[in-house]
């Protein structure tokens, strides 16, 4: 007794032509897979090479902010120890200089 599918005849041939086209399948899906996993790789690069490029801008920035702070910081010290001290004539002045200098730029400005 043969029984379906198992013998020499044509149901066998049917059952491996499907594995066929499930193989077939399966390899096209997994092409589709490398695929899409390539692009992510490269992205995932491209990504990682954007990140340590504004790092070390950040840490650039953050040097020069550190900086300028510093050298905000002595001038503001200058200007309170100026004003402390026995120089208060020597800041009014610079103060009217200032003025001064203001009110000529916004005439010459104002006459243009």
């Amino acid at each position: 007794m043969r029984r379906a599918g198992l013998g020499d005849g044509g149901s066998g041939n049917y059952v491996a032509s499907g594995y066929s086209v499930y193989e077939e399948e399966n390899e096209h899906l997994q092409e589709g897979l490398r695929a899409k996993v390539s692009a992510l790789k490269s992205l995932t690069i491209d990504i990682g090479t954007e990140v340590k490029y504004q790092n070390k801008m950040l840490e650039d920035m953050d040097t020069d902010f550190d900086s300028t702070g510093g050298l905000l910081g002595a001038t503001i010290g200058r200007v309170k120890q100026l004003s402390r001290g026995s120089q208060t004539k020597l800041l009014c002045y610079m103060l009217l200089f200032c003025c001064f200098v203001f009110f000529v730029l916004y005439w010459f400005i104002k006459l243009r």
